[in-house]
């Protein structure tokens, strides 16, 4: 997220009005590899949950791809970094990983979106 916080505060006080740019960290994997890191991730930081499993990689299941299913998903960064000398900070690795580790310390957050209790309401350091 800070990352993409950077790139816009970049835009922000060194673009040209009007410009328009791509942000992205430049990372094109294949989606079964994302889902591959996040079971790594989830195996190291909460073992006590696997159940039996030696992985939580075994939880996942393969299914037809829908009709229409997007084969490649990619942003091309060029104008930004090239512009604006931006460039990201944190690569794929570190940046999945801190977003699993926010879902694990948010808990309470997740719950509340799969319950409807969430009603959109803003949160943040300054929510009440």
């Amino acid at each position: 997220m800070e990352d993409h916080v950077l790139a816009l505060l970049s835009v922000a006080l060194n673009a040209k009005v009007g410009e328009t740019y791509n942000i992205s960290g430049n990372n094109e994997i294949q989606n079964i590899e994302v889902v591959m890191k996040v079971c790594d991730i989830l195996d190291k930081l909460v073992p006590n949950k696997l159940n039996g499993m030696s992985s939580f990689s075994e939880l996942i299941a393969y299914v037809k791809d829908r009709p229409g299913h997007d084969v490649r998903y990619a942003i091309n960064a060029n104008k930004i970094i090239n512009d604006l000398n931006w460039r990201p900070q944190e690569d794929f690795d570190s940046g999945i990983r801190k977003t699993v580790e926010w879902y694990l310390n948010n808990k309470n957050w997740c719950e509340n979106i799969k319950n409807g209790s969430y009603k959109f309401e803003r949160l943040g350091v300054n929510s009440k």
